[in-house]
C-alpha cells in the first residue's frame, strides 16, 4: 500500500513525545517504532542514530520541540 511517509514520520515523532524522558544524556524516547520511520527521523535531524543496542534513542533539541508541537497539534484536548 502506498502511504504518505511524511505523515507517518509526524505521527511517530508526536508519539515519541508521549514517552520522552530526560537523563544525563538529554531527552530520550523508546524506539519501539517502525525502523524505516526512525531512520527517516534521523535523516531529518530529529533524533540521533537509532542503530544501537539501546532500547531508546536520543532526541535532538529540534526533534524535541517538533515532537512537542506535533503532539499538541494532533492529540491536544480541545479547550
Amino acid at each position: 500500500m502506498e502511504y504518505d511517509k511524511d505523515k507517518v514520520d509526524e505521527m511517530t515523532l508526536a508519539l515519541m513525545w508521549q514517552v520522552v524522558w530526560h537523563d544525563s544524556y538529554g531527552p530520550r524516547a523508546w524506539k519501539g517504532f517502525d525502523w524505516d520511520a526512525m531512520n527517516r527521523l534521523h535523516e531529518k535531524g530529529f533524533i540521533h542514530d537509532p542503530k544501537s543496542k539501546a532500547k531508546s534513542v536520543s532526541m535532538t533539541p529540534e526533534g524535541l520541540e517538533k515532537a512537542k508541537a506535533l503532539f499538541a497539534e494532533h492529540f491536544g484536548a480541545a479547550e
